[in-house]
């Protein structure tokens, strides 16, 4: 080996480093169990394919597939109080992750004056469980989550890529 070579150079190293020290891509959230078992179902489904996508696409599709509607928090907010606050408060929820974008999108939700006094205050999972549930009822099959994480991913992509020339 010559002198100037390692098994890893100073380049990777510091790669790695700032990565660690960059936030996570992506952001611990739970499911609701009915609508994280339809996730599962749609994980394994024959059309999650090539590639296949996992929990963190999937959830993040459905928020995304949510807010291309204009009345999206209105939507939300009608499934959470009309639908998920009369299931019992023991539901179990599955711990699954989601993509930053989408997270963001939640968080200002989760901010709004729609979810303030004198307003009840729902929390990211009863906010991410919406989503994934408006997607379900608006088609079961699941395939328009699939188109939509395509173009997440394609979106995400574009980000880094622009980034990364930045």
């Amino acid at each position: 080996m010559h002198p100037n070579q390692s098994t890893t150079s100073h380049h990777q190293i510091d790669t790695a480093l700032e990565l660690k020290s960059e936030p996570s891509e992506t952001v611990e959230t739970r499911l609701w169990v009915d609508e994280h078992d339809w996730l599962y179902t749609l994980l394994h489904s024959e059309h999650n394919i090539a590639p296949t996508f996992r929990f963190p696409d999937l959830i993040s599709a459905c928020v995304s597939l949510v807010f291309t509607r204009e009345d999206a928090v209105f939507l939300i907010f009608r499934f959470l109080g009309t639908q998920l606050i009369l299931r019992p408060l023991q539901t179990p929820r599955r711990r699954e992750s989601m993509w930053r974008a989408q997270y963001e999108l939640l968080l200002a939700v989760q901010r709004s004056p729609a979810n303030r006094h004198p307003n009840p205050k729902f929390q990211l999972d009863q906010l991410t469980t919406a989503c994934v549930a408006l997607c379900r009822e608006h088609d079961d099959s699941g395939k328009l989550v699939l188109q939509q994480a395509r173009k997440n991913m394609a979106e995400r992509a574009l980000r880094q890529e622009h980034m990364r020339l930045s």
